[in-house]
């Protein structure tokens, strides 16, 4: 498998997370609305984005995908995570697309950057023939960025990591 590659776009650095990108992170997980559109439930914290970088950093070496951190290359900030899923779930559709950005950088474009860049890679340097993203059906948000980057709903459905509400599972072929 291919450790987390450094990969570059208009405006973003997207590498792999860092120990000093702690901070910012765990800032970021913890926004009121980042936690509503992702349901991440009260109690979570510092020690939680920890593990998630390190989740993330694992899942580069044991499966060559993973989440970049996502950093504004003017300002040199960490601004969210971008990338491509592939967790150890029975139900889990494929290779997803994912992003997640400090709301303070919601509607700048950012998200589809990396989600474009996400795909590229996937496409030309795994050679995925089929990608997913999973998105609850009230973050219009992100299925806003789902459909500006080519992705169409295929299906929603309750996964087994998730049963309290079901998904959207949207879909781009090469």
């Amino acid at each position: 498998m291919t450790a987390c590659p450094t990969l570059e776009t208009e405006r973003l650095i997207m590498r792999p997370f860092r120990d000093d990108d702690l901070n910012s992170y765990a800032a970021m997980m913890d926004t009121p609305e980042l936690r509503e559109s992702l349901r991440i439930p009260d109690g979570k914290g510092r020690t939680e984005a920890w593990f998630e970088m390190a989740w993330w950093r694992g899942q580069w070496e044991l499966r060559g995908t993973g989440n970049w951190a996502l950093e504004d290359k003017e300002s040199g900030a960490l601004i969210g995570r971008a990338g491509l899923h592939n967790p150890e779930r029975e139900d889990w559709p494929g290779v997803e697309v994912g992003w997640a950005l400090h709301p303070d950088k919601w509607g700048l474009g950012y998200a589809t950057e990396a989600g474009a860049e996400s795909i590229r890679y996937a496409f030309e340097d795994l050679d995925e023939d089929c990608l997913f993203s999973t998105i609850l059906p009230d973050n219009h948000r992100s299925q806003s960025v789902a459909k500006r980057l080519g992705f169409v709903l295929v299906e929603t459905k309750v996964l087994s990591h998730y049963l309290h509400e079901p998904h959207g599972i949207w879909m781009i072929k090469r």
